[in-house]
């Protein structure tokens, strides 16, 4: 019997929302633990604005805690420490043009 899709993936597999009316060329996911953030995880060319990307981690996987950068198309860059990817499913950044922050929500 064939393993199910669901159970193949990992626990900390996330959705990323961009909502920061941006294109985001660039995204890092390492864990909190480390101070090098790898590669680029967004396996395609660039996440523009209103898409969403499916982010996958090795079913292997046991770290829970991980920070997250993003690199826009102007280069300027965002980050995040220390989400419990184990209990989230979706992060939507959000870009706020009037105070020039630049924040995570996350379900």
């Amino acid at each position: 019997m064939a393993a199910s899709p669901v159970l193949a993936q990992g626990k900390q597999d996330f959705d990323l929302v961009n909502k920061t009316g941006y294109t985001i060329d660039e995204v890092y996911v390492a864990p909190s633990s480390s101070s090098d953030w790898e590669e680029d995880v967004l396996g395609r060319d660039v996440l523009n604005d209103g898409e969403a990307v499916h982010i996958n981690f090795n079913r292997a996987t046991k770290t829970c805690k991980w920070d997250l950068k993003v690199v826009y198309s102007d280069k300027e860059e965002a980050e995040w420490d220390s989400f419990d990817l184990c209990q989230v499913s979706k992060i939507t950044i959000k870009y706020n043009r009037s105070s020039g922050a630049t924040s995570a929500e996350y379900e």
